[in-house]
């Protein structure tokens, strides 16, 4: 019989790197060439059509039907300039990935000829048919009915002759289907919040708008191999898998020369992603073998979460010309590093400013304290709903060791940091900080900019650490929207920033000056977020048993983690900020632990099929052959040299048996715990069976099958292995 990996391995050594052909000498000649952008616009609208434009997307100001029937026919040409064909609304639907139905821009003439069209009415709404979509009970699936609707703040682009119209998707009673409405909503709470404690400061500054730079981290598989990988191919990961003699030990890939072959899908990569106005500057290897990251420029959230939705599509896409396949998978190979996805945070002004930048002032180093103290403080009250909003059966998997974050929220900003928050709050009332002429001054505050100059490192551990002018949001998955933590990110910022504006209308109300009240809620939120802040190695077991002195949370499973997103604390948060209604967290909720079932039960299946149909045979095979042998020396040798010479033989024949009996065991029990499992009705009951009576058997199976994979004939095995998969040839 042929054996289909060593198949794979001849192919992946018969590999060609295909030349890579730029569309011009510089980046700069192309970038955003694909984009309706700012550029365009002044070139195909008209002076009254672009203003409109720039307004709705600066201020939400509702576009006339008049503007829309020009910007749709200024689209509509230059998509058509750019061999576009067809055009869709593009949307994240609950499912995690994006969703497209194209329509041709041709419309049929009574005289048999056919002309482009392109309406205001199509550009600005469309009604896809939703029934298959996750709703989590928001909708019947008989229901179909749904609506997309134009999103303008994220610019249209053109992606394999369709012209993409990025949009929300809602039900036909409003609610939302979809990961960009709550985002935008978030966004709107976060500004109005912001702008209010912004304003005790500057007046100037009349809009602040969350902004992220995301790092994308993923494996390259030879697509050879990847085939030769049932797991692979249907669960994303490899179920079995024994560790390589060789993988990160020596740490010689990270940041090491980029190897050909995904060097040359990286140039590809780049082009097909800088054409779509996405602004990757960086790539480098990270520390597993054979696994990368790519990063952009930081930019709005909003166009951020959609560039990276666009870049996990061209990554699939690009890794196919180069016979690849690239996993998104946080955990693909078990005992190396998974993939996550950092979100880099902060907030912009309209005034061109950084709200984690200190200033050169004491009164902008003021503001920063503020500012950081309010994050602080939403992370340490609503660190639950953080750690649900990154919770998925793969990240569970990756969370909590080489290199990821643990599942306990925390915060890190460094050694110097921390004592200058805890200088400044050990700092007497400002009222006893006078100059002696009556005018205040802020003579023992710390100067922060000397501090973040030179001494803010950086912490691997933690999940949500202060990196010099942003947070970075380590503990988001590989494979994540990445819209999901920044809806509940943005939203719990909003909502302190609202209790700190109100605390200093209070102080102000009781006779304190604008700056004495923002210095002592900013005190006060120092002492408040205190447990949320640890500087030191999160994995250890010291830390668990400290935060839980600190009253953190500390929840491994997506079942436990998702909870959050139904308490009544939560429910209130998105309530107040207009971002979910109670009826959509419920949605939101079901539809986490479906996925979550989903997950488990395929690999459930996986685990089960591949044990009974390809380990268990190759391995009884392989016995069969130690057994002849066995009868062979029996035959040919006296007694005692046969039990000398055959020892071996014979003990590696009994493994053999007790690794088959223990698998067959396991997978049986496995088998009957998902029946089990999958009569039961409520959600929260089946995503607990799975999660604690069906999945533990996989590790279980597991073992006794990688115990396999070292003792049966390497010539029989029939998956690729992990020295095999982890190296690029």
């Amino acid at each position: 019989m042929k054996n289909f990996r060593f198949t794979a391995l001849a192919q992946t050594l018969d590999r060609q790197v295909p030349p890579v052909n730029y569309p011009a000498d510089k980046i700069s000649d192309y970038f955003g060439s694909m984009v309706f952008n700012n550029e365009t616009m002044m070139e195909y609208l008209t002076k009254e059509a672009f203003r409109s434009l720039q307004q709705t997307i600066s201020s939400g100001a509702r576009i006339e039907r008049r503007i829309a029937d020009q910007v749709a026919s200024a689209m509509k040409a230059w998509a058509l300039r750019h061999g576009a064909t067809h055009y869709t609304h593009w949307f994240h639907p609950l499912t995690g990935s994006t969703a497209e139905k194209h329509d041709a821009f041709i419309n049929p003439l009574p005289s048999g000829k056919a002309i482009e069209e392109f309406s205001g009415s199509s550009l600005i709404q469309q009604e896809p048919d939703a029934s298959s979509f996750p709703s989590g009970g928001i909708r019947s699936t008989f229901e179909a009915r749904g609506y997309t609707a134009w999103d303008p703040t994220s610019p249209a682009f053109i992606m394999e002759h369709t012209l993409c119209i990025p949009t929300i998707f809602v039900s036909y009673t409003g609610e939302s289907l979809d990961y960009k409405t709550p985002l935008l909503k978030s966004m709107d709470a976060l500004d109005k919040a912001a702008v209010k404690v912004c304003q005790l400061f500057d007046k100037n500054i009349t809009k602040v708008y969350p902004t992220l730079g995301w790092e994308q981290e993923y494996f390259l598989v030879d697509s050879a191999l990847y085939a030769a990988r049932p797991d692979l191919v249907l669960a994303g990961r490899t179920v079995f898998g024994h560790s390589s003699a060789k993988d990160q030990q020596l740490h010689d890939h990270y940041f090491g020369t980029i190897h050909s072959r995904a060097r040359a899908f990286m140039r590809d990569l780049e082009i097909e992603s800088h054409k779509l106005g996405i602004p990757l500057k960086t790539r480098h290897n990270e520390v597993a073998p054979s696994q990368f990251e790519c990063a952009p420029v930081y930019e709005e959230v909003n166009v951020a979460v959609d560039h990276n939705q666009l870049l996990m599509h061209l990554l699939d896409k690009v890794s196919r010309k180069h016979h690849f396949k690239v996993l998104l998978h946080e955990k693909p190979y078990d005992g190396v590093n998974g993939s996550g996805k950092h979100n880099n945070w902060s907030m912009a002004t309209n005034t061109g400013e950084n709200l984690l930048s200190p200033g050169k002032t004491p009164q902008e180093n003021l503001r920063f304290m503020a500012v950081l103290t309010i994050i602080l403080k939403a992370v340490h009250e609503y660190e639950e709903l953080l750690r649900g909003s990154i919770a998925s059966a793969s990240n569970d998997l990756r969370l909590g060791g080489n290199e990821a974050p643990p599942a306990i929220m925390s915060a890190f900003i460094g050694e110097q940091l921390t004592k200058a928050l805890d200088e400044f709050e050990n700092l007497p009332a400002r009222k006893n900080l006078g100059n002696g002429n009556g005018k205040s001054v802020y003579l023992s505050i710390p100067k922060i900019p000397e501090i973040l100059r030179d001494n803010t490192d950086r912490n691997r551990t933690s999940p949500f650490a202060f990196t010099g002018n942003k947070f970075e949001f380590r503990a988001v998955g590989g494979s994540a929207n990445t819209a999901k933590p920044m809806v509940a990110l943005n939203t719990i910022v909003a909502e302190i920033f609202d209790r700190f504006y109100a605390g200093v209308q209070e102080q102000l109300k009781a006779g304190l000056k604008k700056e004495d009240a923002v210095f002592e809620m900013t005190k006060k939120y120092i002492r408040e977020s205190k447990n949320i802040r640890f500087e030191g190695n999160s994995y250890s077991d010291e830390w668990k048993e400290e935060a839980r002195k600190r009253g953190l949370s500390n929840h491994a499973s997506t079942p436990e983690a998702t909870k959050a997103y139904v308490s009544e604390k939560v429910i209130e948060l998105f309530e107040k900020h207009a971002v979910f209604t109670r009826r959509e967290l419920m949605a939101r909720y079901e539809i986490k632990l479906d996925k979550y079932v989903r997950k488990l039960q395929i690999e459930s299946r996986l685990v089960g099929d591949l044990s009974v149909n390809h380990i268990i045979p190759t391995a009884i095979k392989y016995q069969n052959t130690l057994i002849d042998n066995a009868k062979g020396l029996k035959e040919v040798l006296d007694q005692k040299s046969f039990v000398k010479l055959s020892r071996n033989q014979l003990q590696n024949i009994k493994e053999i048996s007790e690794h088959i009996a223990e698998i067959r065991q396991f997978v049986e029990e496995m088998t009957e715990e998902r029946r089990i499992a999958n009569r039961l009705e409520s959600a929260e009951e089946k995503a607990d069976a799975y999660c604690n009576k069906v999945k533990p058997y996989f590790d279980k199976i597991r073992y006794h099958v990688d115990k396999l994979e070292m003792l049966v004939d390497d010539q029989l095995w029939p998956l690729p292995k992990y020295r095999e998969l982890l190296f690029i040839k």
